[in-house]
């Protein structure tokens, strides 16, 4: 699934990043990082409302390259500057975790897990 329609789906705002040729081809929701850590995939999109420099780090390390921030939450200046020098995509939407997971999952987003 091409990100601008994840975007348009989940009434998203990009704050950092490229979305333009960006596939994604699952979703992870959490808000434990430690739980993050545990995947083994790629073109992934990693849904959270863990807002902080953390979450972007996590990202690095586990090869996330997408990340969509939900209830409203808002990246901070370090967030995306992190993000934009790892060439990472943030999203922001004002929709709750269980909204975004559910409208995803009802276009055929695949699970992770």
């Amino acid at each position: 699934m091409e990100l601008s329609e994840i975007i348009d789906i989940v009434k998203a705002k990009l704050v950092a990043g490229n979305a333009n040729g960006v596939v994604i081809e699952k979703g992870f929701s959490s808000d434990l990082m430690s739980d993050v850590l545990t995947i083994d995939t790629e073109k992934i999109l990693l849904i959270t409302g863990t807002c902080n420099v953390q979450a972007i780090r996590t990202a690095e390390m586990a090869d996330i390259q997408c990340i969509l921030l939900v209830r409203g939450k808002k990246a901070n200046p370090d967030m995306i500057k992190i993000a934009n020098e790892n060439k990472m995509v943030i999203l922001e939407t004002s929709l709750s975790m269980f909204n975004t997971v559910g409208r995803l999952y009802q276009v055929g987003l695949k699970p992770v897990y």
